[in-house]
């Protein structure tokens, strides 16, 4: 559960940043999440994915808080924990001017945010709605924050990352105990045109919050319902991934705590010290001489040398995750309206 926590953890952030242009690795992504050093990430990929990160994991941190309440000095502070390392784009503050959303392959102008002496009101209106004690589906409610907060586009930059974490905090707020599987931030990753395609329907252009919002609500349920057909999915295969690596490390006499180095190489990931000493809680030695033995025994190959070191799957490796697949479906949900 642990490695699954972490791979959908690292997945959520990379999915919505790439939205934004923002792209890593899924190496880069778990290094994120594990406080390490990126592989390849460019300087401000890199920037904008670890501050999105430490706003996500605050988002986790505050599931569990009964004294919590959402105000405006929180969403200011997210943002700003989100876009710190950008000041010229006024990270923490509202916007002071018009903001547009411009569709780059088009080349048009496709959304016009709402006055900007209007958008704080408008904040306040939706956190007073975040705090009522209105019922109602959890998976409803939020997916009226994440639509609210990016048609108000309160931010001269990074709205759509802040729509995207309120909505899974709106989320984890509900009690879910592993909130990194009910993101769909990997989903929109990798739907963008859809998402983008939905938003523009429902905005037709300006702030309108009368329109019909059925078409976002019934985008984000078939976004739910699919992501969980994925978690399921890798989640079976990783399970068969590891039963492999165990009868592997039975038959080679190898200490158990290996198979984390070998399942992420099984897996396509790139394997380096670091990750493996944090996830089999060992020390930077052992891990050293645990991962040459697994080059001696033709396991890892390793890549680059010293501190850069790699280590990526063997063929043998490829065998085991090749056999272990399941074909992927898509199944949508039915609606009545």
């Amino acid at each position: 559960m642990g490695v699954l926590r972490r791979n959908s953890f690292a997945r959520a952030i990379r999915g919505s940043n790439s939205i934004e242009g923002y792209n890593v690795t899924a190496d880069d992504a778990i290094a994120a999440v594990e406080g390490e050093e990126p592989i390849s990430a460019e300087r401000e990929a890199w920037l904008a994915v670890t501050g999105y990160r430490n706003a996500m994991t605050y988002v986790l941190q505050l599931a569990a808080d009964a004294h919590f309440s959402y105000n405006d000095g929180f969403i200011r502070s997210l943002h700003y924990m989100m876009m710190h390392y950008d000041l010229p784009k006024h990270p923490g503050c509202w916007r002071a001017g018009p903001i547009y959303v411009r569709d780059e392959q088009r080349r048009e102008i496709v959304y016009e945010g709402p006055d900007a002496d209007l958008a704080p009101k408008l904040v306040g209106e939706l956190i007073t709605d975040l705090n009522s004690e209105r019922g109602g589906p959890v998976i409803l409610r939020a997916a009226m924050g994440h639509l609210n907060l990016v048609m108000i586009h309160p931010f001269s930059d990074g709205n759509g990352r802040m729509a995207r974490c309120l909505q899974t905090l709106i989320l984890a707020r509900e009690g879910i105990l592993e909130s990194q599987f009910c993101s769909i931030e990997e989903y929109l990753g990798r739907n963008t045109q859809a998402y983008y395609d939905v938003l523009a329907a429902i905005g037709k252009g300006q702030w309108t919050p009368q329109n019909d919002a059925r078409s976002w609500v019934r985008f984000c349920l078939t976004a739910h319902y699919r992501q969980a057909e994925t978690l399921l999915r890798r989640t079976s295969e990783i399970s068969r991934v590891w039963d492999e690596l165990e009868e592997l490390i039975r038959r080679d006499g190898l200490p158990e705590r290996m198979e984390f180095a070998l399942s992420d190489a099984a897996m396509g990931l790139r394997v380096r010290n670091a990750t493996y000493r944090s996830a089999a809680l060992v020390s930077e030695n052992l891990a050293s001489r645990d991962l040459a033995v697994l080059v001696q025994r033709g396991l890892l190959v390793p890549d680059g040398e010293r501190r850069g070191r790699i280590y990526v799957a063997s063929d043998e490796l490829k065998v085991i995750r090749e056999k272990t697949r399941e074909p992927k479906r898509i199944v949508d949900p039915g609606y009545e309206d």
